[in-house]
């Protein structure tokens, strides 16, 4: 079935010794669905990709791909997935066209259906130009695609992708955004990336990790409830002191920038810019800016993972519920 998750995790650990790397995490991820994975250094997220393709055994828990038990059947389950490290697996002294038929043999394609595959994932990477080229002489984004082809030849069910556009321009990083957003209509997609406008471009869900817990999951939609205006920049000719500007309602702070601009930080719903606008316009103080500021990603990541306590995080009792 279309929501039938393709990957289900429960109640994961895995311990280095006494040290907790990650702590009881669980999470789905369905067919279709891009889910961008972010977690500062540290918070356990390298370890998570290293047990999701099955190269690190879990302390504890269950792993499954596309309903087979990683650890019980790692070899049926494997066959199930897709991967591209953050280092594509890339034999420079190959042709592309070599290294993919190469890659269709160890995932134990049909001999007879080798080049039906080869073809169809060069068509789908962008690839079919440079079949006769060596990997070696082909730039950063078209090594990329050759990384990702290998991950997808035998149509796996899931596939990870860790840090896909590292190293690339912003044209390269463009097609390569694309190519994920077609490979998650028929696959089920984990990115990990450090690069926040990426997985807001790209993903479906978003899942933070911090200090080996789940803290956030949220779809990039639910996460609008999150991105609410939080300050309002307003830049005035003849502004009042500070005092007057802070006594708006809904308030809370107010920082100048220079002796014209102030941010004013308010309680969500409460912006105060059409007071602001009225008593610009009664006072004279001649406002020629006046622009409303929303939460980024960036800005959610850093609150979350910065935090002290993340019981209180927005996005907590989401993570449960996902598990």
């Amino acid at each position: 079935m279309q929501n039938d998750p393709f990957v289900q995790v429960k109640e994961v650990s895995r311990f280095y010794g006494t040290s907790c790397a990650v702590d009881h995490i669980s999470f789905t991820v369905k067919q279709g669905e891009v889910l961008g994975f972010l977690g500062p250094n540290g918070a356990g997220k390298s370890t998570t990709m290293l047990m999701l393709t099955g190269n690190l055994a879990p302390s504890e828990g269950e792993i499954s791909i596309n309903g087979v038990d990683l650890l019980e059947n790692p070899r049926q389950a494997k066959a199930s997935l897709g991967f591209l490290p953050e280092q594509p697996p890339l034999y420079r002294d190959m042709t592309v066209d070599e290294y993919l038929r190469f890659c269709a043999q160890l995932h134990r394609i049909e001999r007879g259906k080798i080049n039906a595959a080869v073809d169809a994932v060069k068509q789908r990477c962008g690839l079919t130009e440079v079949g006769q080229r060596l990997i070696g002489n082909l730039s950063k984004g078209y090594q990329q695609r050759a990384g990702i082809a290998q991950a997808i030849i035998h149509s796996p069910a899931v596939v990870i992708l860790d840090e896909p556009t590292v190293g690339l321009d912003p044209i390269q990083i463009r097609e390569i955004r694309q190519l994920i957003r077609e490979l998650g209509g028929e696959h089920s997609v984990i990115l990990s990336s450090h690069i926040l406008p990426e997985i807001q471009a790209t993903c479906d869900r978003v899942q933070i990790i911090h200090e080996g817990k789940l803290v956030l999951s949220d779809t990039i939609a639910g996460l609008n409830h999150y991105m609410h205006e939080s300050c309002v920049m307003i830049m005035l000719q003849q502004p009042p002191p500070l005092s007057e500007l802070e006594k708006f309602p809904g308030v809370t702070a107010v920082e100048a920038l220079d002796e014209r601009r102030f941010k004013l930080y308010h309680e969500p719903g409460q912006s105060p810019a059409e007071s602001l606008a009225e008593m610009a316009v009664q006072n004279r103080w001649r406002l020629t800016e006046l622009t409303p500021e929303k939460r980024s990603l960036e800005q959610i990541f850093v609150d979350i993972t910065t935090t002290e306590k993340t019981a209180d995080a927005p996005g907590n009792g989401a993570a449960e519920q996902a598990a």
